[in-house]
């Protein structure tokens, strides 16, 4: 694991911009996969601005997202494709048969997963795949569990997830208690990693995932055994690690 440390947030999603940006400029056809929640928005804003000054161009470009909530349409404000819709797929140049994201749609868990690793397969692995990281150090919706899932598959949302998330919902009620996500082993398959975490409130969980033992009970800490992985981290985020 590389560990790049910034100062706040706007740095580290300047930082986490300038990555992409190179990979998109090296490798136009680059696959990026991408990830939602709150730590990714800043990075997007910037890659939006980049775009808008004609220093990126993304006509080329494959993405392919962690996850989607089971049960939610593209259409509903609250699922995954609406949010990239309208953090980054609208407002840059890239053709919309080339994002994909899970079909949320899909009441058939298996076929839902079964369809989006076909998908997976055809685009190949990742360029560079930008993560977050939970509470319970999730990636993706890959939750605490026994085991690492390798491949796409549906998961049921713990308790501090759905606390975690209700804040963008109207009432807890309507979060949704099912996911399906990119499995572990996808992600692990990505030729590059970019992880972003921000917060003292992320502090104690990024520690057990830069420095814990690798358990499926940390779903990050499987990152320390990734050949090209870099950890982006506010002084908050690091304030529990000496470097």
């Amino acid at each position: 694991m590389h560990i790049c440390k910034v100062k706040n947030y706007q740095e580290l999603s300047r930082k986490a911009a300038n990555i992409i940006a190179a990979q998109v400029i090296l490798k136009p056809d680059s696959v990026l996969g991408l990830a939602t929640g709150s730590s990714p928005v800043g990075t997007y804003e910037q890659l939006v601005q980049m775009y808008e000054n004609g220093d990126l161009d993304f006509s080329q470009v494959t993405t392919v997202n962690l996850d989607e909530y089971k049960g939610l349409a593209g259409t509903d404000p609250q699922s995954y494709r609406y949010f990239m819709n309208s953090n980054l797929f609208h407002k840059i140049n890239i053709p919309h048969d080339r994002t994909f994201v899970p079909d949320g749609t899909e009441a058939d868990s298996s076929a839902a997963c079964a369809e989006y690793d076909r998908k997976l397969q055809e685009t190949g692995p990742a360029d560079i795949q930008i993560l977050g990281l939970g509470h319970d150090g999730h990636i993706g919706f890959n939750e605490p569990a026994d085991h690492f899932e390798v491949s796409t598959h549906c998961v049921d949302l713990t308790e501090q997830t759905i606390q975690a998330n209700k804040r963008f919902f109207e009432k807890e009620e309507d979060v949704p208690r099912q996911a399906y996500t990119m499995g572990i082993g996808t992600i692990m398959n990505s030729r590059k990693i970019l992880v972003v975490v921000s917060g003292k409130d992320k502090a104690s969980i990024l520690k057990s995932v830069i420095e814990g033992p690798v358990t499926p009970h940390v779903p990050g800490s499987i990152l320390q055994f990734h050949q090209d992985c870099t950890i982006i981290a506010d002084e908050d985020a690091l304030s529990e690690i000496n470097l």
